[in-house]
Order: C-alpha cells, then sequence, then structure tokens
C-alpha cells in the first residue's frame, strides 16, 4: 500500500477482515496484528470491534486476556 491514508486503510481493511469472521464463526485473524504503540496488545479500535460483534466483554480489564484467548485461537487455526 501507498500513502497517503496507509494505516486508515489496513485499519479498515482488518475490521472488515473481523466482521467476517464473527459471521462465519472463525478466529479473529485480526487478533495477529499488534500496534507498534503500547504494550503488544491491538490498537484501541479492534478491542472496541470486537465488544460490538459480542466477542469480548464489555470491560476493559478483562480484554487484554480475552484478546490473548483471541490470539492463541487465531495461531490454532493457522496450524492447520
Amino acid at each position: 500500500m501507498q500513502p497517503p491514508r496507509t494505516i486508515q486503510r489496513v485499519a479498515q481493511a482488518l475490521e472488515a477482515l473481523m466482521r467476517e469472521d464473527a459471521e462465519h464463526g472463525r478466529p479473529f485473524i485480526a487478533a495477529l496484528v499488534v500496534s507498534r504503540r503500547g504494550e503488544g496488545l491491538p490498537a484501541q479500535g479492534f478491542f472496541d470491534l470486537a465488544v460490538e460483534l459480542g466477542r469480548f466483554p464489555v470491560d476493559p480489564a478483562r480484554q487484554a486476556e480475552a484478546w490473548r484467548e483471541a490470539f492463541e485461537r487465531a495461531m490454532a487455526a493457522r496450524s492447520v
């Protein structure tokens, strides 16, 4: 991808992928993408959409653990 708005286009593609994965009952492949900022976690938009899609708890204190579980499911699905 070429600038401008590269990050925005990547985020939109990841959101579309999350919606598709949720619709088909698949692990979030987007869980494998982490932000360069922060603690090795995805950006806040990932968590917001995961909650909206009913995959993650609303309580922010429980979301990092939910992400770790989603990450493991995505990794396991890739090795099949």
